[in-house]
């Protein structure tokens, strides 16, 4: 198997520095959209043959170091009891948002055995078809981002009835965040077990805050996910979107690597982190629209700034646009492999 993934999520030396992509299974590719337009897109996560095929097909066009799971990170809500639905145009809304007491009380925590199923048959048929070429990535919404979109019944600019609850309902707040975190350890374990080698926890909203509110708010419940996965024994990458300003106490809430956004130079994240963490990123997903010379320019200096250094694992700020084309996509993964190669 092509494990240069796992040896660099475990701070070894690696033979070249390996590459994934955030939402590298998408609609920027034809084989993807040739079942989008078929399905909905919870029809599509929700079948475990066709998100197990959508998995795969980056792994085949673009020679990554690594499949991640075609899911979504509200996927867990159905179980809880809340209505989810995915709107053309305006992405994600939850029907019955968060709004009081008896809002959180009826969340449902299913065990590990119950959440998911079709997310875990997923995981097993990927391991299968994927017959050992390279890892699969299981991942899951962080608790501060999962609670957010239920409170505000979707994404928002402001956060503002989240805000509301965690500063002016505290006790309401440290319920609803405990009883997130279990779900999502409980999701996390279940696809380990299922088969997922690697786990990334996406806290894509935890830049709107502080790092006053980050430390007494959220950074407890990340640390008991993490926690509570390391038994299991696999690597844990904690992505923290536009959160600049937290990364040292992303860290102390855990992760094996740290992922970073294209916002702060990888060189200098990486000496707040600390060189006892591996680190992930961190290119501006817009170069995969830029010249060729320009995309050869940023990769050269990222891989620059990493400066060999164990632990290094290449990927986007953030997600691929779906404006990128395929060879472009193809032709960052040929540069990180060939400027990384070690003698």
């Amino acid at each position: 198997m092509n494990d240069v993934f796992l040896r660099a999520c475990r701070r070894e030396q690696v033979e070249y520095t390996p590459v994934w992509l955030m939402r590298q299974a998408g609609r920027y590719m034809d084989d993807y959209m040739k079942i989008r337009r078929r399905r909905s897109f919870l029809e599509m996560c929700k079948n475990p043959e066709i998100a197990a095929e959508i998995t795969l097909q980056p792994v085949n066009r673009l020679n990554v170091d690594a499949a991640i799971l075609f899911a979504d990170i509200l996927l867990p809500l159905e179980d809880m009891g809340y209505e989810v639905e995915f709107t053309k145009g305006e992405g994600p809304l939850i029907n019955n948002p968060v709004r009081s007491g008896n809002d959180v009380e009826r969340i449902r925590v299913l065990p590990e055995e119950e959440i998911t199923p079709y997310v875990m048959e997923a995981i097993r048929l990927v391991r299968k078809e994927i017959a050992g070429r390279v890892p699969l990535i299981g991942f899951a919404g962080a608790p501060f981002t999962l609670a957010s979109y239920m409170i505000e019944g979707g994404s928002s600019r402001d956060y503002l009835n989240c805000k509301k609850m965690m500063w002016g309902a505290k006790d309401l707040w440290h319920e609803l965040m405990s009883r997130v975190s279990r779900v999502i350890l409980n999701y996390l374990r279940a696809q380990v077990k299922a088969g997922a080698q690697a786990i990334q926890l996406f806290d894509s909203w935890v830049g709107t805050l502080n790092r006053e509110d980050y430390r007494e708010y959220v950074m407890p419940y990340s640390k008991l996910v993490i926690q509570g996965l390391k038994d299991l024994g696999v690597p844990i990458i904690h992505f923290a979107n536009n959160g600049s300003t937290l990364l040292e106490l992303v860290k102390e809430a855990g992760g094996d690597v740290i992922g970073i956004d294209w916002r702060i130079n990888l060189d200098e994240a990486w000496a707040r982190i600390g060189y006892d963490r591996g680190i992930q990123g961190n290119i501006d997903p817009a170069v995969l629209l830029a010249p060729r010379q320009i995309m050869e320019e940023k990769v050269k200096d990222i891989l620059n700034r990493a400066e060999n250094r164990p632990g290094h694992i290449f990927n986007l700020g953030h997600g691929v646009h779906k404006e990128s084309r395929v060879e472009d996509v193809q032709a960052l993964v040929e540069m990180v492999h060939e400027y990384s190669r070690r003698a």
